[in-house]
Order: structure tokens, then C-alpha cells, then sequence
């Protein structure tokens, strides 16, 4: 059922009672559930306050103006690409700023597993603006979840808005991955020597190569790479050709000796044992494994 809180173009909806009883009973989306869902836009006088807190966690994401929130007597303000998530059962009021209202998008959502999604409980994140940051595409997860409940509570419409929770909460958590798929196609050095190593596979790559190709001093590039990544270059490279030898492994028929050849083992036995130990079995094995 739609709710109407006074805002223009105000858009809300809260699951019924019935449908979030039947959601607990559906493995699918049990571990992670949406139970209301709004966006209010300049959001003039809006105010909240729950001495006992909300039986469901709280993420309220602002996307224009300012706000604050108080929780155990310490009051946040929230501003532009701020978010925070508070906890369930936890007293707390928030409000919009007396001068510059928030713009906000908010999602109340419980399930078994929902504290996994909430690495810094009742506390403002700032996300910081660059041109990686995708804040368009997380606002599209929102309406992706909005809209399917908008068409109605089927299974499938449900299934699917939970899903996209799944990944809009994951957005927040796993910031620098979310934003990867941009990041892979800017001058970023270390998605640089990424690349370079996915495009010299077939070669001995020395980290001297590496950190050459990408302008720094071996020591920089390797305390970058470690940083970005938490792997060493070397073990970086070593699961890049790993990968790209489970793919020959998979796909074609060349032998194992080649397939080392084509990744740039000279030795064929190291190479072996070099896959057994990442990949758990030997290349043999690996082929004959049934996939899928």
C-alpha cells in the first residue's frame, strides 16, 4: 500500500503485514528483505523520532540538501552522498535541515542475515564524489527495487526487488568494488598493470616490468598494488594465468605442456604444480572435472 507523507513527489511504499509473513517462509529472500521503501524529496519539516527504534534496520541515503540524525545523544549530520544505517531496535530521531532540506531515499529491511550488510552500524559514511563514484547507478537499484513492488507483490516481482537489495546494500559495503567497473577503464596505475598483465600472459613479467609500465619506483608500485588489492603483483600475475590456464583447460584441447608454453612456463612441471597448489588439483584432474 502506497503512503503519503506531505512532500511533493513523495513516493513510498510499505509491505503489508501478510506479505512480509509470507516473505519469512521463502528461502529466497528470508536472509534479506525489503519492508518499506520511500524517496522524499525536499523534504521540508520532515521529522522522526522512535524512542524504542524500528523493528527493521534503517538506511537512509541522502542525495541532495542536509540532515541530521541522533542516536545515544550524539547527533550527525548527513549532506549530499551521506548515508547512514541504524541499527533495529535502537532509539533514534532524525530530521531535515531547516534551511536545506535532505532529499532522501530510504529502506527499512530486515532478514536473518541483514546485519551482515551493516559494517558500520549507526554511524554517517560519507561517500566521496570522483568520477568513479556511480551514484546514478545506485539510485537505478533503488527504483529497481520500487518499481517492481510498485507492479505488485507476486512472487517473482518480490523475488527480484530483493535481489537488487542484495546488491544495492552491497554497493555501499563494498564501495571500491562497486565502483570497479569504471575504475577498469581510467587511468588508474594499478588497473593499468592489471591490464598489462592480462595482456602478456604468455610472457615472464618481472615486477621491474610491471612498475615501469605504470611510471613509479618498485617500491611505490608494489605498496600501491598491495594496497588497492591486498595480493603482491607476483601473486596477482600467478592467479591471472591460473585462471587464464583453467580456461584453456576448459575450452580447448591443447596439451598441458602447451598450455604452460602458452602462459610462459618453461618448465611444464612447474607449471603443474604451480596450478595444483592454487586450484587444488592437478591441470589433469582440473580437466576432468565435471563443471557446471
Amino acid at each position: 500500500m502506497l503512503k503519503k507523507e506531505g512532500f511533493k513527489q513523495e513516493k513510498s511504499i510499505i509491505l503489508p503485514k501478510k506479505i512480509i509473513n509470507e516473505l519469512k517462509d521463502n528461502e529466497f529472500i528470508n536472509d534479506l528483505m525489503v519492508t518499506d521503501i520511500g524517496y522524499y524529496p525536499d523534504a521540508v519539516n520532515h521529522y522522526r523520532v522512535r524512542k524504542n527504534g524500528s523493528p527493521q534496520n534503517i538506511l537512509i541515503y541522502c542525495s541532495q540538501g542536509a540532515g541530521w540524525v541522533e542516536i545515544n545523544s550524539k547527533k550527525m549530520l548527513l549532506k549530499k552522498y551521506d548515508y547512514i544505517i541504524i541499527s533495529a531496535n535502537t532509539p533514534h530521531r532524525y530530521g531535515a535541515d531547516s534551511i536545506k532540506p535532505w532529499s532522501i531515499y530510504w529502506i527499512h529491511f530486515t532478514g536473518r542475515k541483514s546485519n551482515i550488510f551493516i559494517n558500520h552500524p549507526n554511524l554517517k559514511i560519507e561517500i566521496d564524489s570522483s568520477q568513479f563514484s556511480r551514484f546514478t547507478d545506485r539510485i537505478l537499484l533503488f527504483e529497481e527495487i520500487y518499481n517492481n513492488l510498485e507492479m505488485g507483490y507476486s512472487k517473482d516481482n518480490l523475488e527480484y526487488a530483493n535481489i537488487c537489495l542484495w546488491h544495492m546494500l552491497g554497493s555501499l559495503r563494498y564501495l571500491s568494488q562497486f565502483r570497479k567497473i569504471k575504475e577498469i577503464n581510467a587511468p588508474d596505475r594499478v588497473a593499468q598493470s592489471i591490464k598489462f598483465m592480462q595482456n602478456h600472459l604468455n610472457e615472464k613479467i618481472s615486477l621491474k616490468d610491471l612498475a615501469h609500465h605504470v611510471n613509479l619506483s618498485l617500491s611505490q608500485f608494489c605498496n600501491l598494488f598491495k594496497e588497492k588489492t591486498a595480493r603482491t603483483p607476483l601473486d596477482y600475475l600467478m592467479h591471472l594465468k591460473i585462471q587464464k590456464a583453467s580456461h584453456y583447460l576448459d575450452f580447448s584441447d591443447l596439451k598441458i605442456n602447451e598450455i604452460a608454453t602458452k602462459l610462459g612456463y618453461s618448465d611444464p612441471f612447474y607449471f603443474s604444480r604451480v596450478f595444483t597448489k592454487v586450484m587444488g588439483k592437478s591441470p589433469k584432474a582440473y580437466r576432468n572435472l565435471k563443471k557446471g
